[in-house]
């Protein structure tokens, strides 16, 4: 089925759910007027499907992204003082990319790309990991990369997100599923000779589009559709318990990173010129002002880590409309829109 088909079929349930969010739950205020690191909108008519960000280490203010499929071997540099493409790389030596659903920077200064998408839930027995140099210049090239082929130990799963551990440089993979998703963990390291196992931590996480390790390395957050959670990393693959996020709803929430400083969490979203919002990272608490960066992005008035998917973009008690059966229809609509996609891209 071509791209122009499976997008028209699921326009108009998408479509819904941006306007099921735009009614029942506040926008998101502006951040600064201008400056890196601020929210903006993705300009490039090309990316009508950004699925995972990357915060650059190389060139501040610049976050790359990718088209979940269809798209070829493309990465995009977009600046966020304007929104505009910088910088197009096509990688080679990958072969031809089925489902790329995630992005992210080792402390190696390789970017790690994951073609891991199976949204039949188990159809291909591997999948792929792309690892390439993030490119010193900003500019249109071609950049030879690495493919490693990944199994899971328990068989074949569906996954949107991929983590390097800043500090070990470790690759992690998170399945997704409503319930019952699980956290992997790579070879310490990937070899592209032969197959790399992922085995689960023991860590169970539901419904998760994408995560991030914060610049640290100590906390790791997991978005949903619906929302975000953090969790303390004990560096053995296990997480200490959630905490809900404040997160804004963007429709298809498909991407989140931190910035490069550790300051803001950068949430993204799948559609043309779809937007990238910040929140803030707040301190958690015992967090003086000297130290380590704030990691913590505790949302504010949020109680505990139950309810599903997390947080939404307004704190209790705070005059904000919130309302759970806001998020309860929210969740509705989703969840249709989720069963008609569910298997477009089975038929490539």
């Amino acid at each position: 089925m071509s791209r122009r088909t499976r997008t028209a079929r699921r326009r108009p349930v998408a479509a819904a759910v941006l306007a099921a969010g735009a009614v029942l739950l506040p926008a998101v205020p502006a951040s600064a007027a201008s400056g890196a690191d601020q929210d903006f909108v993705i300009e490039d008519p090309r990316i009508t499907e950004s699925s995972g960000l990357a915060a650059s280490k190389r060139h501040p203010g610049v976050y790359w992204t990718h088209n979940d499929s269809d798209d070829g071997a493309f990465l995009y540099a977009v600046d966020s003082r304007t929104g505009r493409t910088v910088a197009t790389v096509t990688m080679t030596g990958v072969g031809e990319p089925r489902d790329v659903e995630a992005i992210s920077l080792g402390p190696d200064g390789n970017l790690y790309v994951g073609d891991i998408g199976d949204n039949l839930g188990g159809t291909w027995d591997h999948v792929w990991v792309y690892r390439l140099p993030e490119p010193a210049e900003l500019r249109d090239q071609t950049v030879a990369a690495t493919q490693f082929t990944v199994q899971y130990e328990d068989g074949p799963r569906d996954a949107e997100a991929l983590m390097v551990h800043p500090k070990t440089g470790r690759v992690y993979l998170a399945s997704k599923k409503q319930s019952g998703g699980r956290l992997y963990a790579g070879p310490e390291r990937l070899s592209a000779q032969g197959v790399n196992v992922f085995r689960p931590t023991g860590a169970d996480v539901d419904w998760v589009t994408d995560g991030a390790f914060s610049p640290d390395g100590s906390e790791l957050v997991l978005r949903s559709y619906l929302g975000a959670k953090a969790y303390d990393w004990k560096g053995d693959g296990s997480l200490g318990e959630p905490r809900r996020l404040s997160a804004p709803l963007l429709g298809q929430s498909e991407s989140v990173t931190y910035t490069a400083d550790g300051t803001g969490l950068m949430y993204g979203a799948e559609g043309t010129r779809s937007r990238v919002v910040r929140v803030d990272v707040e301190k958690r608490d015992g967090e003086g002002d000297e130290g380590k960066a704030p990691e913590g992005t505790k949302s504010p008035g949020a109680g505990g880590a139950d309810g599903a998917g997390g947080g939404g973009e307004a704190g209790e008690g705070d005059g904000k409309p919130t309302g759970t059966a806001g998020l309860v229809v929210v969740g509705a609509v989703v969840l249709v829109w989720l069963g008609l996609r569910k298997g477009r891209r089975g038929a490539k």
